[in-house]
């Protein structure tokens, strides 16, 4: 006979019971005696807990006891389904379907069949073998795009079997006649310490039914009271399992995706709490999972969309499909961490594809519609539809700014004249930028920057950000350099100029430029070069030592700009860099100071996550902005936790929460108490006229920086 577990479990936890009774335990020690775990304080609640997972094994008790909830929520809504709030912002979704666009999903060869599913009024076979191919290809296509590409990923597909909840492998299931009581597949991780599949190893569970949209109510298309409770009911048992779990689960896995399909159509189901909340000793579970989920439950559903179509061929670009890859991708990040790859790195190439297939389509700029995508012909008599022959369709495009390894930029400055060759091409998630050297000096690495092309529309986002990255920022560095500011902390200005293009130019005597599309598109060229503090952290690079050697090396940099009267405005990760080659003591420097602010008509950048609260109130910076903004980095880049904003009134709502809570300087004194320190400090300052004292600080946390050897040095704090 196989060891039974859970008979085990129900045996112990009574003999323990009965021994606490009679003043005694398991391990021969009295509860009272302090040198043992006490099952009361200790192991009671996790107990408990394991006793209200076992009996909480019916869904539709679960449905009757959550009616009134559904009554309430759709009392004062015109249409019969309940109002929640949408798991993913469409914006969220347009970004991710530009990083899947270089993604090739692994082609599914077992699919769903939609008119038998629609006729026989049961989930048919192949739509459970199709749904774990879907699963494994989105996991699989994820996890090489993302993640790790030479790797196999760390996941498996499993199904439910809704009479015991346990998992099987579809075609074992089929295979054995068990197809009537599969009712849901999962994504799983591998756990080679338990080779059956657990619920704690559970990442996302998918529930498959026969007509999705059969289920939904009104014009909303949001699934009914039954399809979202009976997700309800296994996403709290999921995570009631990663509660009990003994595997190294992340402590932030409070929150979990249902995915609910057929073989047409799909949505998502967001499921997230404190389960700290729920009170297991009521007699009745379902009383209590039902009261939970009304108080403290945060449930978000989105909308049903075809994910399939007719034949069913994955529709991967869909709405529907990136609805389900995006909880996907969320789902994996929750276990494995912050992916290699992150999705604004991959969305920010979306500019660059477009234009190649543009070229590939030869839709090119041309001189009768310089300002357009598309060539017009100017045709008389013409029928609407008119056959193009390829011949005529030879359109010379002109030469692009195609940048590459390799490529050699000529810069006209007004004294000189110098090339400099690309060695690498960068992003900062938004707009590229270049690694080169002078050609005449190969040994020193260069940032390369270069600006938009005056034909080019100003309020274009991205040509907003290259203009702020490349001419205002040349501005503000000629001045620094005109004031003669001077520290090892601050971004060099080495040359800015315009581009030399190939061939004669042609430009006016009068001025301007000529009709080449290089010419007049300004470079700027700073020193020195690093690595940008947001891969750092992406790479698990920022540590402690970092944390202190970064707050003092920013504040240095601050300091010296302050002397002259100008703030940055900008400080996030992207805009410090930690300059390591040919340096004896590497050491951070402060870059991006597009936005900086020179006078009062000047507005800085507005980030909901690093700007300052006076910034986000007025639109403007005061004395100690840019010192809180350097807190908020310190923060978010040690591991403090990044809240969800979309609005000005919410990231003030969580600074002012977060500074009465003291949150941000407990997560700074795990780090050091001088960071600590000055978190308080500048705590006293937020949104007030007073200047922050840039020297005591710098003394004090000079004092903290470990360095090896500091030798002779020259101190560049003050």
């Amino acid at each position: 006979m196989p060891f039974d577990n859970e008979r085990f479990d129900r045996v112990y936890s009574m003999i323990e019971s009965m021994l606490v009774t009679c003043g005694g335990s398991p391990d021969g020690e009295s509860v009272g005696s302090g040198t043992k775990r006490s099952s009361v304080s200790s192991g009671g609640r996790p107990r408990d807990c394991k006793e209200f997972l076992r009996r909480f094994v019916d869904n539709g008790i679960l449905a009757r006891n959550l009616e009134d909830w559904f009554e309430e929520l759709t009392e004062n809504s015109a249409s019969k389904a309940p109002k929640f709030d949408v798991p993913f912002e469409l914006i969220d979704l347009q970004k991710f379907d530009y990083a899947l666009e270089g993604v090739s999903f692994q082609q599914l060869i077992r699919m769903p069949t939609a008119v038998s599913a629609s006729t026989s009024g049961a989930v048919d076979a192949t739509a459970y073998l199709a749904i774990e191919d879907f699963l494994h290809a989105s996991a699989k296509g994820l996890w090489e795009a993302f993640w790790v590409q030479d790797e196999a990923m760390p996941f498996y597909v499993a199904c439910l079997n809704n009479t015991n909840l346990k998992f099987y492998q579809a075609e074992k299931a089929i295979a054995d006649g068990k197809l009537g009581g599969l009712c849901a597949a999962a994504l799983m991780l591998k756990n080679p310490r338990h080779p059956h599949a657990r619920w704690d190893d559970i990442l996302e569970l998918v529930l498959l039914r026969p007509d999705i949209r059969s289920f939904t109510d009104g014009n909303d298309c949001k699934p009914s009271l039954a399809i979202i409770s009976e997700a309800l009911f296994f996403a709290l048992r999921i995570l009631l399992s990663r509660s009990l779990s003994k595997s190294n689960i992340p402590l932030s896995l409070n929150s979990v995706f249902v995915l609910l399909v057929d073989s047409e159509y799909g949505g998502v189901m967001k499921v997230e709490g404190d389960l700290s909340k729920l009170e297991f000793g009521s007699s009745n579970v379902y009383e209590c999972a039902a009261e939970w989920i009304k108080k403290y439950a945060r449930v978000a559903v989105s909308p049903i969309d075809r994910i399939w179509n007719k034949l069913g061929n994955a529709n991967w670009g869909d709405v529907g499909s990136l609805q389900v890859l995006f909880a996907t991708f969320h789902s994996i990040a929750q276990y494995v961490g912050i992916p290699k790859n992150s999705i604004e790195d991959l969305a920010a190439d979306h500019s660059s594809r477009l234009q190649k297939r543009r070229n590939e389509r030869q839709l090119g700029d041309t001189r009768m519609n310089g300002n357009g995508l598309f060539r017009f012909q100017q045709r008389g008599l013409s029928p609407e539809i008119v056959e193009v022959q390829e011949e005529s369709n030879n359109v010379e495009c002109e030469t692009l700014m195609t940048l590459e390894v390799g490529s050699v930029l000529w810069l006209e400055d007004s004294n000189w004249k110098n090339g400099y060759q690309i060695h690498e091409v960068l992003s900062d998630g938004e707009i590229p930028f270049y690694i080169a050297s002078s050609v005449e000096d190969g040994g020193k690495r260069l940032f390369l920057y270069v600006g938009s092309h005056h034909s080019q529309l100003e309020p274009a986002w991205e040509h907003m950000k290259l203009w702020y990255q490349v001419q205002r920022q040349t501005k503000i560095l000629t001045v620094m350099k005109q004031k003669g500011l001077s520290s090892k902390f601050l971004l060099q200005l080495s040359a800015s100029g315009r581009i030399i293009h190939p061939g004669q130019c042609r430009r006016p005597s009068s001025g301007g430029n000529c009709d080449h599309p290089w010419c007049g598109t300004p470079i700027l060229v700073t020193s020195p070069v690093g690595e940008t503090v947001a891969n750092m952290v992406r790479l698990g690079q920022f540590g402690l030592d970092e944390a202190i050697r970064c707050c003092h090396d920013c504040l240095s940099a601050l300091s010296a700009a302050a002397a002259a009267g100008i703030r940055h405005g900008d400080i996030r990760p992207e805009n410090v860099i930690y300059v390591k080659s040919g340096v004896r003591q590497p050491y951070f420097v402060l870059i991006g100071w597009g936005h900086a602010i020179l006078e009062e008509r000047d507005r800085p950048a507005m980030n909901l996550h690093f700007s300052s609260t006076y910034a986000l109130q007025e639109g403007k910076l005061c004395a100690a902005s840019d010192a809180e903004s350097l807190v908020y980095l310190l923060y978010f880049c040690s591991g403090g936790v990044t809240p969800d904003l979309d609005s000005v009134e919410g990231a003030l709502q969580w600074r002012e929460m977060s500074w009465s809570k003291r949150l941000i300087q407990q997560k700074l004194g795990d780090i050091s108490a001088v960071l600590k320190a000055f978190a308080d400090y500048v705590d006293t300052l937020c949104a007030t006229p007073y200047p922050i004292d840039y020297d005591i600080w710098l003394r004090r946390l000079k004092r903290n920086v470990h360095e090896d050897d500091r030798g002779k040095e020259i101190d560049t704090s003050s």
